[in-house]
């Protein structure tokens, strides 16, 4: 017990002295950090006082221990209190908030101080004092708690990052001395057993605080060492941790195995000393153990704000798809200083992988199945493949065939792959860097990284280029709806004056109409063709139309068709805009109202001024729409109640008149009829005459 009880002090003496070493290294420029070196170099002494009384049985170092313990509680004590103090305006601490917290803490740490010292010299005045003793330790650590507790309770959320550590490591100190003080006064006896591993408790919340002095940049300057030093003092702390534990393990063995008990405490030792051993000399281990001390205790090998500024520039200075292939290329090539690579990209179909772009590096016509071996392997895995150490080592990279096209590339080095969400997009093969590089753990962990920002990039690039096209079609698809729906119009009048022509074919009239009607629809096809060889955008900008004389072609047109149209022109109003697109607007109004109306109905077309607008009113008595039809589908493409109607013409209609400034309302009701309103912009001669002059300036 003596030996456990050495080992647990010496432990916590030992850190806390190197915790206070490393406190000292900085410059304690404020009273928080002060107070937590009081408190460390404090426990340092109460753990080295506590060794020295297990290996020697010296009650003088007793009896400092003790001392030391309730001046140990005291330093922590201060350093909470301190930490919980608010600041003024003025930048200094205000000491209100936290005035009772100190005056009861000093009264304990005196009243401790006091009980201890009666308790060493046997001096009972109100009772036995070992008892007074052991309550006053036991109101100390419910203290600590409470202090510990209010910390993080009343700490600010951007500083409770820094604080949680503190607050664990503490409160499982303070939680272990309240259980050791507690059972202490329940069963009027201290528990060796719990009082020699006491020092060992405390030594494990050390590290606890440790990491939020680390985190908590006001209360020390961090001391800079060397890997090698860090990497040597965790290899021994992790031994030493190993064989206390093995030895605490020995002993229970021994003390529980009966007459087996020496021999069973030997075999497993012996088997402690094999595995540790194993453990010393094994390559993997002390990698994995540099790894892990290079992550997580030193500053990194890039700068990494610097590095990923530089490749979002790189990646937004793109010009195309091809320019972002290259740029990817560049931009990864430059993290680990390679001089060339070539990307290769996801054929659209899916099938296989082609080389879209390379930098420095000659093109290739190799292509590589999606399903093969090798990107299965980066899909599955994620990693980086170090062709380097692949050759040397092949068995780290299990399931991996390397295929001849890329054993063949020059200085062939490193495989990156590119993802967007679960898919492999591409792949980047760098060259052999300039200088020798140790792709160790930060290397894969930055590439993977700009790897996947590249992914996402070329993924974007992707879509949006397939949006575009999609883009295109539509368009196309759209301005092929309004062609054919204006084909239909003229097969239709093309139609009718066939059916017509074996009845009048000697009459004059009907001989001059059919070849005015064919004429019209060979301007009107000839102009269609052009549409579609220049775009939906009519050539020539809008002019002044005259809409009488619109008005009055349609009714003569209909009239031709067997069909009247009342007509009621109450004032003579020029319009803007295109006028084969207004006539054909009005003209399908017109039309859709004679179809929806049966012989004997009324269809009736009025032009009247309405403000700075002309109003057109096409009426109708005929069939009538649903108000669901018309606030729902009425104007949408592809939505009719026709049973051979496309759906297009008043579409097109709605489209052309929001284009011009004007706007269309529709008033309907089924059996009822309809009626729409147009307000059509009025052409206004002066503002017209200097649009003229300014766009023969601009030529």
């Amino acid at each position: 017990m003596a030996m456990i009880s050495a080992w647990s002090y010496g432990l916590a003496g030992v850190l806390a002295a190197l915790l206070t070493l490393y406190l000292a290294s900085g410059r304690r420029s404020s009273a928080r950090s002060g107070a937590m070196f009081l408190a460390v170099a404090l426990c340092t002494v109460w753990g080295m006082l506590g060794l020295a009384f297990a290996l020697t049985g010296q009650g003088i170092f007793l009896a400092g221990s003790l001392l030391a313990d309730v001046l140990r509680f005291g330093g922590w004590y201060l350093f909470l209190i301190i930490l919980m103090r608010p600041e003024s305006a003025d930048g200094a601490p205000a000491t209100a908030a936290t005035g009772w917290l100190s005056a009861l803490a000093v009264l304990l740490v005196v009243g401790g101080f006091v009980a201890q010292a009666m308790a060493i010299f046997g001096v009972d005045l109100a009772g036995s004092a070992q008892r007074l003793a052991l309550f006053v330790s036991l109101a100390m650590s419910v203290f600590g708690l409470v202090l510990v507790e209010r910390l993080f309770r009343n700490v600010s959320p951007d500083f409770r990052w820094s604080i949680k550590p503190l607050c664990l490591g503490l409160g499982g100190v303070f939680l272990f001395d309240l259980y050791v003080y507690s059972d202490a006064l329940l069963f009027n006896r201290i528990d060796a057993d719990a009082f020699s591993i006491r020092g060992f408790a405390h030594a494990l919340a050390l590290p606890l605080v440790a990491l939020s002095a680390i985190r908590s940049h006001d209360w020390k300057r961090r001391l800079v060492m060397s890997q090698r030093a860090v990497l040597q003092s965790a290899t021994l702390l992790i031994v030493g941790t190993y064989l206390l534990f093995m030895a605490a393990a020995g002993y229970y063995v021994r003390f529980f195995g009966g007459e087996w008990g020496r021999a069973l405490q030997l075999a497993l030792l012996f088997a402690a000393l094999l595995v540790l051993a194993v453990l010393t000399f094994s390559g993997s281990m002390r990698a994995r153990l540099r790894v892990q001390v290079g992550k997580h205790f030193f500053s990194y090998r890039y700068d990494y704000r610097e590095e990923w500024l530089r490749f979002t520039a790189t990646l937004s200075s793109q010009g195309g798809f091809t320019s972002l292939g290259r740029h990817v290329v560049r931009g990864l090539a430059d993290m680990v200083e390679s001089p060339s690579g070539a990307l290769w990209l996801k054929d659209p179909s899916g099938r296989f992988f082609a080389q879209a772009a390379f930098w420095n590096m000659p093109a290739s016509p190799a292509t590589e199945d999606a399903d093969s071996p090798l990107c299965r392997f980066l899909l599955d895995s994620g990693w980086v493949i170090n062709l380097e150490e692949y050759r040397s080592l092949p068995r780290r990279y299990d399931g991996l065939v390397v295929p001849s096209w890329l054993v063949e590339v020059p200085n062939a080095w490193l495989v990156v792959p590119l993802t967007t969400g679960s898919e492999l997009i591409a792949f980047v093969v760098l060259a052999t860097a300039r200088t020798r590089i140790d792709v160790n753990w930060e290397v894969n962990d930055l590439l993977k990284t700009a790897a996947r920002q590249a992914g996402a990039f070329l993924g974007q690039m992707q879509a949006s280029e397939a949006l575009l096209e999609v883009r295109k079609f539509d368009s196309f698809n759209r301005m092929s709806a309004f062609v054919v729906h204006d084909l239909k119009n003229i097969i239709a009048q093309l139609s009718l004056m066939l059916k017509n022509a074996e009845r009048h074919r000697d009459n004059p009239e009907f001989q001059k109409d059919m070849l005015m009607t064919v004429e019209h629809s060979v301007e009107r096809m000839r102009q269609l063709m052009m549409q579609l060889r220049q775009g939906t955008t009519p050539l020539d900008g809008p002019r002044g139309i005259d809409l009488a004389d619109v008005l009055r072609r349609i009714q003569t047109a209909k009239s031709g068709q067997g069909r009247e149209v009342e007509l009621s022109i109450e004032e003579r109003l020029l319009a803007r805009g295109h006028e084969d697109r207004i006539e054909r607007v009005i003209g399908h109004l017109v039309q859709n109202a004679l179809d929806a109306t049966e012989r004997g109905g009324r269809v009736w077309v009025r032009m009247a001024r309405q403000g700075d607008q002309a109003l057109v009113e096409v009426g109708d008595t005929g069939h009538g729409m649903s108000p669901d039809f018309v606030r729902e589908r009425l104007f949408k493409p592809f939505q009719t109640t026709k049973p051979t109607g496309m759906g297009i013409g008043a579409y097109e209609s709605f489209q052309y008149v929001h284009e011009l400034g004007g706007r269309v309302s529709v008033d309907s009701a089924v059996d009822v009829g309809t009626q729409v309103d147009l307000l059509l912009p009025l052409f206004e001669v002066g503002k017209a005459r200097k649009s003229d002059e300014l766009s023969g300036k601009h030529e």
